[in-house]
This record gives C-alpha cells, sequence and structure tokens, in this order.
C-alpha cells in the first residue's frame, strides 16, 4: 500500500511539472518565434496578443487596443508600461532600432515583441 501511494504521489508530482512547463513556455517562445508583421496596432482580446510580433520603422507609435470585456490587461516593457485596462488604448512612440518584448503582467501567456527596423 505504502509504496502505491508514493508512486501516486510521483505521478503526481511529475504530471504537474510538467504541465506547468508547457504553460510557462508556451507565451514567450511564441512570440519570439513569430515573425512580425507590419503594423501599428495590437489587440488584447481572447487573452492573448494580436498580432504578437509586429514590425514598424523608427519614429512609429504603436497602439495597444483592449478588447477583452470585463477582462482586466496591461502591456509592459522595457520603457513603457500601461495602467491595468479593460477597455481602451494605451500607445507608445518607437524611436530607436531594435527589438522590444512586452508582456501582460496580469497573464504570462500573453507576450509579445515590436520590431523596429531603420
Amino acid at each position: 500500500m505504502r509504496t502505491s501511494m508514493r508512486y501516486l504521489a510521483a505521478t503526481i508530482v511529475l504530471a504537474f511539472t510538467i504541465g506547468l512547463a508547457a504553460c510557462q513556455s508556451s507565451g514567450s517562445d511564441t512570440a519570439s518565434n513569430s515573425p512580425p508583421v507590419d503594423a501599428t496596432e495590437v489587440h488584447a482580446r481572447d487573452v492573448q496578443f494580436q498580432p504578437q510580433a509586429i514590425q514598424v520603422k523608427p519614429g512609429t507609435t504603436v497602439t495597444w487596443s483592449f478588447e477583452d470585456g470585463a477582462v482586466p490587461h496591461d502591456v509592459k516593457g522595457d520603457g513603457f508600461s500601461s495602467p491595468t485596462m479593460k477597455s481602451g488604448t494605451f500607445t507608445h512612440r518607437f524611436d530607436k532600432a531594435g527589438s522590444y518584448e512586452f508582456h501582460c503582467s496580469l497573464h504570462a501567456n500573453m507576450t509579445g515583441k515590436v520590431v523596429v527596423t531603420g
């Protein structure tokens, strides 16, 4: 009996660990591997950023639109941070070439990237 309880406990811990690892890797890997599309607006809906990776020229203002109804989101990145919002927009101007990752601090799988080419 004691051996079967240990086996069950080990199986549960292993399943939990695998599930946790899958949840943690799904957001940032997707954003960093998605090819950037030419766009200046990112939508926060269905608990994800759409598109997840965009490409703009230096001096472009990017707009995040919060469209998830009753679900609050924010957008945070290196040098910019929105308030928590259920609706409305947040903008940030990107002046320098580079790759800028962003995320929602309330939902770990909500990640994205702005690539400024120039």
